[in-house]
């Protein structure tokens, strides 16, 4: 796995124009992880690239009238199976993570990476799962100076309060 020009090789990009500048391009230092399903507890569907896409057809489910307006984009998702889309190049900010702090510093949207992961809270992720975030952290890291093992953290901690993801099923150490 490589990065060209923000964009990591070899994978799906769907383009989201739920992004825009950074204040400072050079400041990539932090990941943030979060869970995803659309509708919820459901997989393997093209909602959650709809929505990053700004393309949710709020008929389709009953929960979509209620999100189908959001303006939100994470840089990458990876799904059930492992396979993994980039919707903002690395350089851009994504609008993943809200009104958010780390280590008190606001806006992490920012300096932030935010990467989905498809499931929720209480389902196990699956072993691709890992295995592919493995190999993305390990580029990201390789290409961004200021990021580090140390500076990954769940949108629960840069939220606490409002948000609660990757939650309880995900498995720290495997990334760890």
């Amino acid at each position: 796995m490589n990065i060209d020009q923000h964009w990591l090789t070899d994978i799906t990009r769907t383009p989201s124009p739920n992004c825009d500048e950074r204040p400072d391009p050079d400041d990539i230092s932090l990941l943030v992880l979060h869970c995803i399903s659309l509708p919820p507890d459901e997989f393997g569907n093209p909602y959650i690239d709809q929505l990053f896409c700004n393309l949710l057809n709020p008929d389709d489910h009953p929960y979509f009238k209620e999100i189908h307006q959001l303006t939100v984009s994470a840089h990458l998702l990876i799904k059930r199976d492992g396979s993994c889309v980039q919707f903002v190049p690395f350089d851009k900010r994504a609008w993943h993570a809200g009104k958010s702090s780390y280590e008190g510093r606001e806006r992490c949207n920012d300096f932030s990476i935010g990467i989905e992961l498809e499931g929720t809270e209480s389902i196990a992720y699956t072993e691709a799962q890992y295995v592919q975030l493995t190999a993305v952290i390990d580029t990201l890291l390789e290409t961004y100076p200021k990021l580090s093992r140390q500076r990954i953290t769940g949108h629960c901690d840069i939220a606490p309060g409002r948000k609660t993801d990757p939650g309880a099923s995900f498995d720290w150490q495997r990334i760890r």
